[in-house]
């Protein structure tokens, strides 16, 4: 076992208040798309203690950037010389990798990354990305374990036809399009609350970038990106979390600034499968419940995101019945059942499809290990109801994804230990 990275938990009954933090989600975007401009960039309820905020920043040292923390959470992005197009990065890589890519070739006509890493989600290719940037008018080739584009006299505007609703790739359109020359258009893109962020900064920076629904995103190019000081959305995917886990632990909870508008589906579906919820002034106040069985289907936004159905997974572990769970995009995430399966859960995958038989005698707690971000959490939330103790190795990986997590769980009650960063 890896001492240095192991979250352990027992059973608990969380109760009190908690404040969520920047979404990772929307942070890494915006700190690619600093890229964009030579000006300061200021970031604020910036997640600066995750660890792929940590991984990205970094990439940007690499690149020449230079930043500054002037608070816990508030970044200071400045460039004080020139940039380099190649990213050479020895340390872990991330996904958005791919995004710094789409911004060097936007804003310099180039640019050279390594390919991209982080969770390992079945088959994630980036063709995607390949296919708009050269739409745009880049020649993209891979060169050993770097991916590299090249567009002499810059980027061009054009229609991008996405066969899917990929978030990475709306992203990179947005980014690779802002200073292209001309008009382009994304079709079908992925409007998801991320996305809404990175266009409101780079509007506030001077885009013009007009969205069409789920039709399309409109972009006219221009010459430059000024500085900007922005404010990091909440993150969404904490505020499900803290939701799960009072409902799990039969707790109470109120999850200040919680993004109502954001999260409608999975609050209608965890309401009907027995979460008792309240609405504060800027909070969603959580009596505990029962967890009823569910059935989801991951999609594009407002639909379920394919982060929810791991948290989820755990919901219905301790539901009395049968739950069916459905992730088209990333059926090889179910990876993190088997590590249920040690605790006791009872389930079966078919195809593209989970199924779960909760609260057969409840889970005993064990050693798991987080094979990603949401699956640690996952196992978390299963801990945190089971008998016994349950240790989660590999814990760095919720570390990714989740703020101050150990202190808020202990300000809530929880029977905790550990290190996740």
């Amino acid at each position: 076992m890896n001492n240095q990275h192991v979250l352990k938990v027992s059973k608990s009954q969380l109760e009190g208040e908690v404040v969520l933090a920047g979404a990772k989600n929307s942070a890494l975007r915006l700190l690619a798309a600093s890229i964009l401009s030579k000006e300061d960039i200021v970031l604020e309820n910036y997640p600066s203690q995750l660890l792929d905020a940590q991984v990205h920043v970094g990439m940007l040292h690499a690149l020449g950037k230079d930043t500054v923390l002037l608070s816990e959470n508030t970044i200071v992005i400045k460039e004080n010389k020139n940039l380099m197009t190649s990213l050479v990065w020895e340390g872990r890589s991330i996904r958005n990798t791919l995004l710094i890519l789409g911004a060097l070739t936007s804003r310099f006509g180039e640019g050279r990354v390594p390919l991209p890493g982080g969770c390992k989600l079945g088959e994630r290719k980036y063709d995607l990305h390949v296919m708009l940037l050269e739409t745009l008018g880049a020649k993209i080739w891979e060169e050993g374990d770097y991916l590299c584009a090249e567009a002499k006299g810059g980027l061009i505007g054009s229609d991008i036809h996405l066969p899917m609703r990929s978030t990475g790739a709306t992203e990179n359109a947005i980014l690779a399009g802002s200073l292209a020359k001309g008009t382009t258009r994304i079709w079908n893109p992925h409007i998801r609350p991320e996305i809404l962020d990175l266009i409101a900064m780079l509007n506030k920076m001077g885009a013009k970038i007009t969205v069409f629904g789920q039709e399309r995103i409109e972009i006219n190019g221009v010459d430059h990106l000024s500085g900007v000081k922005h404010k990091v959305i909440a993150d969404n995917m904490e505020a499900i979390t803290w939701l799960a886990a009072a409902v799990i632990t039969k707790g109470d909870i109120e999850i200040h600034d919680f993004p109502y508008e954001d999260l409608q589906v999975v609050l209608a579906h965890l309401k009907s499968a027995g979460a008792k919820l309240y609405q504060g002034e800027d909070s969603l106040i959580v009596r505990g419940g029962s967890c009823y069985p569910v059935e989801i289907s991951t999609g594009p936004h407002p639909g379920i995101n394919s982060d929810v159905q791991p948290i989820l997974a755990a919901w219905a572990a301790y539901a009395k019945g049968e739950s069916k769970i459905i992730d088209l995009r990333f059926p090889g995430r179910y990876g993190y059942a088997k590590e249920m399966g040690r605790m006791g859960l009872q389930y079966e995958v078919s195809g593209d499809m989970l199924k779960i038989e909760g609260n057969r005698g409840g889970l005993v707690g064990t050693e798991v290990k987080a094979l990603d971000l949401r699956a640690g959490i996952a196992l978390m939330l299963c801990g945190l109801a089971a008998e016994g103790e349950t240790v989660i190795t590999d814990a760095w990986q919720i570390g990714r994804g989740y703020v101050d997590l150990i202190p808020k769980l202990k300000a809530l009650g929880a029977n905790c230990s550990g290190n996740i960063c």
